[in-house]
């Protein structure tokens, strides 16, 4: 068992929750300059038409640099209208929506301040859905380098790399006679899609 260093992340993919389930520890940066474009403030699902990204606005920062614990969501586009409409859409015929559908709306109903602990929020709740429970702890200033036994997956987890489908279970989705099985998706897909045995997808 190893410790992880990881980044917050927006309905994370199977990648994330795959590391939180195997390590021994894992701490979860607070203190690192946010960066655009990455599971820190998106996350991607399976729609009817494909891959889906949705992304969180956030307000721009005053200084070039801001600590992605201060980043402040915006309230700009309705973007929780539109967020769990999609989520809607591409899974209300999948097989365990109706069951975790109460859990996951009242998140797109109230008005959340700061992206950090919206996304660890949102965390909690799918760790006691997948009946896991990670040792966590969080940076209390930035993390440069890591111990020998920690795994630094801040960047390794990240939109713009390219997964390798066979470090991924395979496993029931909605459209998948439509595109083929599709890999790293939010957990959010695998969660709706198998219910309780997510765990085994995760834990292997």
């Amino acid at each position: 068992m190893s410790r992880v260093l990881l980044t917050t992340a927006y309905l994370a993919p199977i990648s994330y929750y795959m590391q939180l389930c195997r390590a021994s520890e894992t701490v979860i940066e607070q203190h690192d300059n946010y960066l655009k474009q990455t599971y820190r403030n998106r996350c991607v699902i399976a729609s009817a038409n494909g891959l889906q990204t949705l992304s969180i606005p956030v307000i721009k920062p005053d200084s070039p640099k801001c600590l992605t614990r201060d980043i402040r969501i915006s309230t700009h586009g309705d973007w929780q209208h539109r967020h769990w409409n999609a989520i809607t859409s591409a899974y209300r015929s999948s097989p365990f929506f109706d069951y975790y559908e109460d859990a996951f709306r009242p998140f797109y109903e109230k008005k959340p301040l700061f992206l950090f602990d919206f996304n660890e929020d949102l965390r909690q709740l799918i760790c006691r859905l997948l009946d896991i429970m990670p040792n966590i702890s969080y940076s209390t200033e930035y993390i440069r380098q890591t111990d020998a036994d920690m795994s630094d997956l801040r960047e390794a987890i990240h939109p713009k790399k390219r997964e390798n489908r066979s470090d991924f279970t395979e496993y029931y989705q909605v459209f998948s006679e439509k595109y083929g099985f599709q890999a790293n998706l939010s957990i959010i897909d695998l969660l709706f899609n198998m219910g309780n045995e997510s765990i085994l997808v995760i834990s292997v």
